[in-house]
């Protein structure tokens, strides 16, 4: 047997109440964070990013040049070089490259002027390449200004 459920009547409806009257707040509300401090931080971050990009590529397109192969087959080749620093002469490797040689200078064909040097290694020891040529005019041939390797021994290695 079922018992019929209690029914409640009101006589009106209930009067509107403020929420806050009831609940009044427990603590302050935060303020508001400054946006300025982050776009500075973006801004920074995009800014180095692009600076090391643009150095990467660089440095790549400096790799893969013309000039780099031939300065390469020119240091290979040269028989003073392979005696102080021994066979398989390469460019040294570097970690935060992945593994790509860093060239510090400038190749610019077009205008006439290169001025580049970079680390190598062979079996016995490494050094230091530097090499700069210039052209006077246009269509005369570069001059070789300088084109040595200085060796981590303190010795001097000419190149022909």
């Amino acid at each position: 047997s079922r018992s019929d459920p209690n029914l409640e009547t009101f006589s009106q409806p209930a009067r509107p109440q403020p929420y806050y009257a009831k609940h009044p707040p427990a603590r302050d509300l935060p303020k508001a964070t400054k946006a300025w401090p982050y776009l500075l931080l973006a801004g920074v971050l995009g800014v180095a990013g692009w600076t090391a990009f643009m150095n990467y590529i660089t440095n790549q397109e400096m790799i893969s040049s013309s000039v780099m192969r031939q300065l390469m087959r020119c240091v290979r080749e040269d028989p003073q070089l392979r005696e102080a620093l021994g066979e398989a002469i390469r460019p040294q490797p570097e970690w935060w490259l992945n593994g790509d040689p860093k060239i510090t200078g400038r190749i610019s064909t077009l205008q006439g002027n290169i001025d580049i040097s970079l680390r190598i290694r062979g079996t016995k020891g490494s050094g230091t390449l530097y090499f700069t040529s210039i052209r006077k005019e246009k269509g005369v041939p570069f001059t070789i200004l300088r084109f040595k390797v200085i060796c981590d021994d303190g010795s001097v290695v000419l190149i022909n």
